[in-house]
């Protein structure tokens, strides 16, 4: 399987290691700009394409290394002012100082390249499904630390490849109303008579308002629950309590909640929602344009969590099925189904990396596939995909490399790759998401827009 350089890998590193001066001529999707010396790619964060710099070589391998910038002897056209003043400490965003064309052509062009060495099938680049830069994250958690010395208590992201906390007093990309919460938060937090005894803050922006989940390793007092209870009526935040992993307290607040194709998805603040709500209702719209939905087909969605494909593909056809491994997904997805008068769907809790052939849905047919599987892919489910032989499946990505693995899959059952559009899912980030459209046979191809 082909793989990124990830530079979190930690490598051998060089005593007394030269000083090259090296023109970067790509940008890796970490936003690394990538240089060629002696046959070998040289990896070198902070420099873009085009650009010439004196790089000094900190980790090496055999058939590549990572350099450190010590100066810039060009730059690009392309190279902007980071916005947010933690970058380059905070471990969070790898490329704001790329502009967003630059950020999304070289994401697009690595998609396609791996997909065109794994398969040997070379997909059309197609428009960037995108929205905003900045101010697009809806969830956010943040590590807290009590200092004795310095008797504070520090919130914040960690720095990258490093467990360290970066205290964070603006985050651009966050929601504007998660990132005005930041300061008066940590002011709330420290005040506690538990600040020593925090764990950590999650921060989710529902459509009805921002939710607050605080991680508490000792029992709060009465004075800091009312504490906390001022904060949510002064900031209109709903707070959660969470004195372990699996416990959850409402103390404030309404239910969460978020709407996507006109529905109402009820949730829990633990449960997993897209972060980029702009990108994801134009990829919702977009797997249901492709799959091509008529009144009378049976769809299948795999890896369904509590019903973000599920229930608007509902909307559209005779009947949907679910799977999903996470219990309390299926419970939120069946609930949600519920409530907004979705009778033709229903969900099944099943591990789909056990023999899904022995699974009650697998007897069942289908005449459209819909699947998000995790980083991991779908490497359970494919074979039984074929089986079904579904004339359109659509599949959502967030690991290239897995894409391409399980692709490989559908091609060789006679599947052809219509069509493939990266997801800007996470700007700034060295995160690649997609979305591939598959058709059996001789299917008629949707018309790209």
């Amino acid at each position: 399987m082909a793989q990124f350089y990830s530079p979190k890998r930690r490598m051998t590193t060089r005593q007394n290691s030269p000083v090259l001066t090296l023109t970067v001529d790509n940008l890796d999707p970490f936003g690394q700009g990538v240089a060629h010396h002696n046959g070998k790619a040289i990896f070198a964060p902070g420099v873009l394409p085009g650009e010439q710099a004196e790089v000094q070589l900190t980790e090496e391998k055999n058939k590549f290394a990572k350099g450190r910038l010590k100066h810039l002897l060009s730059c690009s056209p392309q190279r902007v002012k980071p916005r947010c003043p933690h970058f380059g400490m905070c471990g969070g965003c790898q490329q704001q100082h790329a502009d967003e064309s630059l950020q999304q052509q070289s994401k697009a062009a690595a998609l396609v390249r791996m997909i065109a060495r794994e398969t040997g099938v070379t997909p059309q680049q197609e428009p960037v499904i995108a929205g905003p830069q900045y101010g697009y994250r809806r969830r956010a958690r943040l590590g807290l630390l009590w200092q004795p010395k310095q008797q504070r208590l520090v919130m914040g992201f960690r720095q990258a490849a490093s467990s360290d906390l970066v205290p964070v007093t603006q985050c651009p990309v966050l929601h504007p109303e998660l990132e005005q919460l930041l300061a008066p938060l940590r002011a709330c937090l420290s005040a506690l008579q538990v600040a020593k005894r925090l764990g950590h803050v999650e921060l989710v922006l529902a459509d009805n308002g921002p939710v607050l989940v605080l991680r508490h390793l000792d029992a709060l007092k009465e004075d800091d629950r009312q504490a906390l209870q001022a904060f949510a009526r002064t900031k209109n935040v709903t707070i959660y309590l969470a004195p372990d992993s699996d416990s959850l307290e409402k103390l404030c607040g309404e239910t969460p909640y978020y709407q996507v194709d006109g529905l109402r998805l009820d949730f829990s603040p633990r449960d997993f929602i897209q972060v980029n709500d702009s990108v994801n209702q134009q990829m919702v719209a977009q797997a249901l344009e492709w799959l091509s939905i008529q009144p009378n087909d049976r769809v299948l969605d795999l890896f369904c969590g509590m019903g973000n494909f599920t229930l608007p593909l509902a909307r559209r056809a005779a009947a949907v099925v679910g799977i999903e491994g996470v219990a309390t997904l299926v419970a939120n997805g069946q609930y949600n189904a519920h409530k907004n008068r979705l009778n033709n769907a229903s969900f099944f809790h099943e591990n789909l990396e056990e023999d899904v052939e022995q699974q009650p849905w697998a007897a069942q047919g289908f005449d459209k596939v819909m699947l998000d599987p995790a980083r991991a892919g779908a490497a359970g489910v494919m074979s039984h995909i074929v089986k079904l032989a579904p004339e359109r499946v659509v599949y959502v990505s967030c690991n290239p490399t897995t894409l391409a693995r399980d692709s490989k899959v559908l091609l060789s059952a006679g599947y052809r790759l219509a069509r493939v559009r990266m997801l800007d899912m996470f700007p700034h980030t060295g995160h690649l998401e997609s979305m591939a459209l598959f058709i059996n046979g001789s299917a008629p191809e949707v018309a790209a827009k």
